[in-house]
């Protein structure tokens, strides 16, 4: 069984703005709605979203699982951790996990990274490496426990277990008010 689990929280500490970054509007909407429903396209047999800060409730999908990271500003570590703990803990096999501030990264995306044998795999969009990535449970214990390198640092550490697969869409992460003006 596979999980999507989307991170969504970030401080967003790069982010000036007069409200969460995730529930800034981004063409008509906040814009962590554009992440929850392409994960939910994607097809997995879960959802898995972390949460922080920001209250997301109303925003999450129905029949997902929301779990909170207490240790949010420790850095992204904590939250694939915590995320994956409720991934193992419901049964999972494998997570695909992404990013709340990713909101062009298309449901086909996930499907492809999911799809794969490899015991990690990314999207690769046109040769950019970035989320969603595929972590197999025999790498789960490889991962950074503290910081915010992620799923990045075991694959830097571990370039023999990483398969890259090309994807469609944007992967836009959408980190400054500049960003979100700009792709808006």
């Amino acid at each position: 069984m596979t999980a999507a689990v989307l991170l969504c929280a970030g401080g967003s500490s790069r982010f000036i703005g007069g409200q969460p970054k995730l529930l800034a509007p981004f063409r008509g909407r906040p814009l962590v709605t554009w992440a929850l429903e392409h994960a939910a396209g994607g097809c997995l047999d879960e959802i898995i979203v972390v949460v922080g800060p920001v209250e997301l409730s109303g925003l999450v999908p129905s029949g997902a699982v929301v779990i909170e990271n207490p240790a949010w500003a420790s850095g992204q570590a904590s939250s694939l951790l915590t995320g994956i703990a409720a991934a193992e803990e419901h049964g999972h096999e494998v997570v695909v996990v992404g990013l709340g501030d990713q909101p062009l990264v298309p449901p086909e995306a996930w499907s492809a990274v999911a799809e794969t044998d490899s015991p990690i795999a990314v999207a690769s969009f046109n040769g950019r490496r970035t989320p969603p990535t595929r972590l197999a449970r025999s790498v789960w214990a490889l991962l950074p426990r503290h910081g915010d390198g992620g799923a990045r640092a075991l694959m830097q550490a571990r370039p023999d277990l990483v398969e890259e697969v090309p994807c469609p869409g944007e992967a836009l992460d959408v980190d400054t008010t500049e960003d979100l003006i700009r792709w808006s």
